[in-house]
C-alpha cells in the first residue's frame, strides 16, 4: 500500500467530500465527522466544531483502527470495517473508507447508532470512491471496495451481538 504521501487533496476534492460529509450529518443528525487519514493526519472535518485538540484525536483514531486490525486478525478476520465507541453521552462510530481513511462520526443523544449506520453506509460508498478516484489519479494504487461490503460486515457484526 502506498503511504500517504503518494497522494494529495484538491481544493476540488476537499469542497467535495465536505459537500458530502455535511449531507450525511443533516440526514444522521450527528454532531461532527472527520476523515483521518491512516498514518493519523486530519484529511477533512464536517459538522461542529470538535472541543479538543483535532491533531491529537487524529492519531489517536488511526491508532485505535490499526489496534483494532491486528484484534480482529488474533480472531481470524482480516480486519473490521467499522468500530463503535459508546460513551454516556457522546458516542463514537469509525469506518474504514478505501482501506486509506478513516470516517469518525461523533454524536449525541439527538441520534441512535441505528441511524447513523443506516445513513453511513451511503457515505461510505461515496467517500471511497471519491478516495479511490484520488488515488488513482495521483498514481497510488489504491485497493478497490466493494459497495456492499461494509454493509455486509456490518450485518454480520449485528448479527453476532444479537441487534
Amino acid at each position: 500500500m502506498p503511504g500517504a504521501s503518494s497522494w494529495s487533496l484538491a481544493e476540488a476534492d476537499h469542497d467535495r467530500i465536505v459537500v458530502m460529509l455535511t449531507a450525511f450529518l443533516r440526514e444522521s443528525n450527528a454532531r461532527t465527522a472527520l476523515l483521518v487519514d491512516r498514518t493519523g493526519q486530519m484529511v477533512a472535518t464536517a459538522g461542529e466544531a470538535p472541543e479538543f485538540d483535532p491533531t491529537t484525536f487524529a492519531s489517536l483514531a488511526a491508532a485505535d483502527f490499526s489496534a483494532n486490525d491486528q484484534l480482529a486478525r488474533l480472531i481470524g478476520e482480516p480486519e473490521f470495517g467499522s468500530l463503535f465507541h459508546q460513551g454516556e453521552t457522546a458516542s463514537m462510530y469509525l469506518a474504514d473508507i478505501a482501506k486509506r481513511v478513516i470516517l469518525v462520526v461523533l454524536f449525541d443523544t439527538r441520534t441512535t447508532l441505528g441511524l447513523v449506520k443506516l445513513r453511513v453506509r451511503g457515505t461510505v460508498g461515496d467517500l471511497s470512491q471519491v478516495f479511490t478516484e484520488m488515488f488513482a489519479r495521483d498514481g497510488g494504487v489504491a485497493p478497490r471496495v466493494e459497495q456492499d461490503f461494509l454493509g455486509d460486515a456490518e450485518d454480520e457484526i449485528d448479527k453476532l451481538f444479537g441487534e
